[in-house]
C-alpha cells in the first residue's frame, strides 16, 4: 500500500470536531479495505493513543509483523501524546512497514502541538476536521451532505434544514440521510418543513415569523405548540430576537451588496423573505421592537420569576407592534 498505487500510507485527521474526525477516519479506512487484492485478509484495524499510551505500545503495532498482516493503525488523542510516544509516531511514520497504514488524529493543539508539522513534513495526506462555526460553512456541509447522497437540493431547503436541527453535523447528516429516504430524493422547503415541524429550529422560525408579520394569534399559537413539544425557552427567545435583528438589517441596509448582507447572516433568499416583512416595520416600531427582545434575553435565562409569562408577553408585544 505504499508503492504509490493505492492509499496513502500516512494520515494526518486534523481538527477538533470529533464527527469529522470520525468520518475521515472511517473513510480512510473504507478506501484501504476496498483497495485490498482480491484474495487477501482485508487489514485488521488497531486503535489507541491519549496522554495514557506508551511509546512501546505503539511500536508494538507499527513494527514490521513476522506474518505481513495488512494494518491500519489508528492513534487517537495525538495532541495529548507524551514525548516518548510522539517519537515513536514520528519515527514510525518515516519508515511504515509495507502494508502497514497509520492515521493519527490530532486537534492541532495541546502538548503535541509540534507533532503536527512533523508529520506534514514527512508526507502525511491530510484531512481537515475543523469545528465548523460560521452559518454558510454548516449550510454547505449539508449541501454536501445531499450530494453525497445524489441528490440536488434547493439552498433554502439547506437553510431551513440548519434552523430546524440546529449546528449538531452528526445530527444535520442524520437528517440529510433520513429526508432522503422519506422523500424518495424529493427534498425541498415543504418537504423539510414537514419531516422536522416539531423541531427547535422549525418551531422557534414558525413562532418568530407570525410574530414579526404581525400575525399574534398565530404566533401565540405556535408558541404554544413549541412549548408542549419541549423546543427551550431560550431558543425560542433567540429565534424572535434573530427575526427582529433580521428585519433590521434589512430594512436599514436596503439596496446594500448581498455578499454584504450575507456576512450578517443573509443569504440572498433570506433577504427576498425578510425584506417582505419590512413592510410591517418602521424605524420607531422597529426601535421598541429590539428593547422587547433584548429584555427577554435576561428574562429567559433567570430575571424572570416566570419565563413562559416573559415570552408570551413579548411575542405579543412584538405581534402588536408589527400589525401596527
Amino acid at each position: 500500500m505504499a508503492d504509490g498505487t493505492g492509499p496513502a500510507p500516512l494520515h494526518l485527521v486534523l481538527g477538533e470536531d470529533e464527527f469529522l474526525a470520525a468520518r475521515a477516519t472511517s473513510a480512510v479506512v473504507a478506501a484501504v479495505r476496498a483497495a485490498t487484492p482480491a484474495g487477501e485478509e482485508p487489514p485488521v484495524v488497531s486503535r489507541l493513543g491519549g496522554p495514557d499510551v506508551t511509546a512501546p505500545q505503539l511500536l508494538e503495532l507499527l513494527s514490521p509483523s513476522l506474518f505481513g498482516e495488512a494494518r491500519i493503525v489508528v492513534v487517537t488523542g495525538a495532541a495529548e501524546l507524551g514525548k516518548d510516544a510522539q517519537s515513536a509516531v514520528l519515527d514510525s511514520a518515516r519508515d511504515l512497514p509495507e502494508q502497514t497504514v497509520l492515521v493519527v488524529q490530532h486537534t492541532g493543539g495541546g502538548r503535541a502541538k509540534a507533532l503536527v508539522a512533523e508529520l506534514r513534513k514527512v508526507g502525511a495526506q491530510e484531512h481537515p476536521a475543523g469545528k465548523l462555526t460560521r452559518h454558510t460553512d454548516i449550510v454547505g456541509f449539508v449541501r454536501s451532505e445531499f450530494r453525497g447522497l445524489n441528490v440536488r437540493v434547493p439552498q433554502e431547503a439547506c437553510e431551513v434544514l440548519v434552523e430546524a436541527v440546529g449546528k449538531d453535523l452528526r445530527q444535520l447528516a442524520s437528517a440529510c440521510s433520513q429526508l432522503v429516504a422519506d422523500t424518495g430524493g424529493k427534498v425541498d422547503v415543504e418537504a423539510v418543513r414537514r419531516y422536522h415541524s416539531g423541531v427547535v429550529g422549525v418551531s422557534g422560525f414558525t413562532v418568530a415569523e407570525r410574530a414579526v408579520t404581525g400575525d399574534t394569534a398565530g404566533a401565540i399559537e405556535a408558541l404554544e405548540w413549541a412549548l408542549h413539544t419541549g423546543v427551550p425557552e431560550v431558543v425560542l427567545a433567540d429565534a424572535l430576537a434573530d427575526a427582529v435583528h433580521s428585519v433590521m438589517i434589512v430594512g436599514t441596509q436596503r439596496g446594500a451588496p448581498s455578499a454584504d448582507l450575507a456576512r450578517q447572516g443573509l443569504p440572498p433568499w433570506k433577504v427576498k423573505k425578510v425584506a417582505a416583512q419590512t413592510r410591517h416595520w418602521t424605524i420607531d416600531t422597529l426601535g421598541s421592537a429590539l428593547q422587547v427582545v433584548a429584555r427577554l434575553n435576561g428574562e429567559v435565562k433567570g430575571q424572570a420569576e416566570d419565563s413562559f409569562y416573559a415570552l408570551e408577553r413579548a411575542v405579543r408585544e412584538v405581534g402588536s407592534l408589527a400589525g401596527g
